[in-house]
């Protein structure tokens, strides 16, 4: 398959959810650039990146619509912009409700709470972060628990949905680096697991294994990444 021709620029930073847009530009097999978002020197908050999103987040793609920002935005718009590749269900579809309340679940709900889990600090007093991060990881538990019913049980789950959790799965075992992951085990969502392993087999994971240096079982097994340029944190 030839990669289509349109071209888009990705400002990223390894293990970030820019990982999430590049799956879907890698999937989509579409020509883009990658530009690095070098966090430690707080290139994120640099005048000329919040030209493109003024919140000082990462990612942001830029478009022949301009530059979009927000993780469940872009992938929804690349979605809909490709529709021949049915990546998720298009508007008018009996199938679209069902795919946006799941998209939605996983930007408004259990994207925000690994944000707090890993940057309590930018929320909360230092002194209450752990209490903060005991609550936030019981409340994951219960949203992996619904998540992985959903995937045993929908007879087809849409690709977009794969691609925006399994990333977050892989946080899960990683981040942060100073706690212990004793809440979160992969193989009591057999489900999950199963949809991360069936990922792995992609060639858009395959990319993104080389690009950003996540290992071989990047979601299912994950290890600490080694990317060729720029740092997760």
């Amino acid at each position: 398959m030839t990669r289509m021709s349109q071209t888009y620029r990705l400002h990223y930073a390894p293990d970030n959810a820019s990982m999430i847009i590049r799956l879907m530009l890698e999937e989509l097999r579409l020509e883009y650039t990658a530009v690095l978002v070098d966090r430690t020197q707080q290139a994120q908050r640099a005048p000329a990146y919040l030209a493109l999103n003024p919140h000082g987040l990462i990612p942001v793609l830029e478009t022949p619509d301009g530059p979009l920002f927000e993780t469940g935005a872009i992938l929804l718009w690349l979605a809909d912009r490709h529709p021949d590749r049915a990546l998720a269900p298009l508007p008018g579809d009996a199938d679209r409700g069902e795919m946006l309340k799941w998209l939605f679940y996983l930007s408004n709900t259990l994207h925000p709470a690994l944000r707090m889990l890993f940057y309590p600090e930018k929320y909360i007093e230092t002194a209450t972060a752990p209490a903060l991060r005991n609550g936030l990881e019981t409340r994951l538990s219960e949203s992996l628990t619904q998540l992985d019913a959903y995937w045993q049980n929908a007879a087809r789950p849409p690709l977009v949905l794969g691609l925006y959790l399994a990333p977050m799965l892989r946080w899960c075992a990683l981040y942060p680096k100073d706690r212990a992951k004793d809440w979160f085990d992969l193989a009591g969502y057999p489900a999950l697991w199963q949809m991360c392993r069936n990922l792995e087999a992609r060639a858009c994971v395959q990319s993104l294994q080389s690009s950003e240096g996540l290992g071989p079982t990047p979601f299912s097994a994950p290890q600490a990444p080694n990317p060729p340029e720029g740092s997760p944190t």
